[in-house]
């Protein structure tokens, strides 16, 4: 693809009207004249680009800032997302909770651009069956919420992550405990003689060392979708079927731009990483427990990447609550949350007492 700039729009052949990217047919397509533009896109598999830590947080430059194409933003004043989209669409709700709430959002500086994305490969026909089959199996849901269409409002965002690479060598020392057992003979309760084995753990010192290699350490870096949900509908497969980051990908959607910075997501990453390296540390001590683990970890060719990976989202209130479900866009794994009827659960309570009662009267007086 030709070279864009920062002000460049997509606009249709035909009709002048701003294209949108479609994912099916891996082409532009307007949403006034239907007319399709090929565009020559990055192959999935190409070559992605690892940057290095330690140079990024001391300084990334402007190069590596900004869409590469016009973008307006808004801020929700409720749940906090800064969502980003065409200079021709007007928002009206945001995309995340639904709130009407949302004010123009101007940044002293860029953000760093993404260096790839995932493309959303679950078509929204099936996303839309799959929602109506999710809820359908919810027992608990209120039977006016199965009937509801709601999968008229869901729609397709990207959403921020950074990944983290790292070769890690531990070495790491601990007290192996083996345990051991002695006969001993007590009296019991009737004043008979008895013998018993008791337990007992020897402890000696023990040390090793090992290496590991973290590969895309994910860390979502949204606010504006719940941060369990994600990890419900988590992976995405960043290793391999990510493609380089091409504006044209972004034309008519909607991304929410990141509030976890590099800084905060590498420091999130570098404890999820310590913890791991613990615990399979803790896992080479032998012996049948252990005790003053002590680990140190020494890092090495540290990588990182900004990217985006799709989702279709569906925010929704019942009652006075927000809800939210999420599908995987590119894996179709679903997650979300639901009310829950309490007129179920009462007649649930008030038959458990029941069969309770029925059990105590059948069988209580034996």
């Amino acid at each position: 693809m030709a070279d864009i700039t920062a002000s460049q729009k997509f606009s249709c052949p035909s009709c002048g009207g701003e294209a949108q990217w479609n994912p099916a047919k891996n082409a532009l397509v307007c949403p006034f004249c239907g007319t399709t533009t090929p565009v020559e896109v990055p192959a999935s598999g190409g070559p992605i680009k690892e940057n290095d830590l330690a140079s990024a947080l001391r300084n990334v430059d402007d190069a590596h800032r900004g869409w590469a194409a016009a973008k307006t933003s808004v801020k929700c004043q409720s749940c906090q997302a800064i969502s980003v989209f065409d200079p021709a669409r007007v928002s009206q709700r945001c995309e995340f909770c639904g709130s009407t709430a949302l004010v123009p959002y101007e940044q002293t500086r860029a953000p760093i651009r993404p260096e790839s994305l995932l493309e959303f490969k679950v078509a929204e026909t099936r996303v839309r069956e799959q929602i109506r089959e999710w809820y359908g199996s919810r027992f608990w849901a209120p039977n006016a919420m199965k009937s509801k269409a709601l999968t008229d409002t869901v729609h397709g965002v990207y959403l921020p992550y950074w990944t983290f690479d790292a070769d890690v060598h531990a070495e790491w020392q601990a007290d192996a405990g083996y345990h051991y057992y002695t006969s001993e003979s007590y009296t019991d309760s009737e004043g008979n003689s008895r013998t018993r084995q008791v337990q007992h753990t020897r402890w000696e010192p023990a040390w090793g060392s090992l290496n590991h290699f973290f590969d895309d350490d994910l860390v979502a870096a949204s606010k504006g979708v719940q941060p369990d949900l994600l990890r419900q509908v988590e992976p995405f497969p960043t290793t391999t079927d990510l493609k380089p980051y091409d504006p044209a990908f972004l034309s008519g959607w909607v991304v929410e731009q990141y509030q976890i910075d590099l800084i905060a997501a590498a420091q999130h990453s570098r404890q999820s990483m310590e913890q791991e390296m613990y615990n399979r540390c803790s896992s080479d001590v032998p012996g049948d427990t252990q005790r003053n683990l002590r680990v140190q970890t020494d890092y090495s060719g540290q990588t990182f990447k900004h990217i985006l990976v799709p989702v279709w989202l569906l925010s929704y209130t019942y009652g006075s609550t927000s809800y939210q479900v999420v599908i995987n866009g590119y894996t179709g794994s679903i997650a979300g949350k639901y009310p829950l009827s309490w007129g179920k659960i009462l007649l649930a309570i008030i038959l458990g007492l029941i069969v309770a009662a029925i059990a105590f009267a059948m069988f209580g007086k034996n």
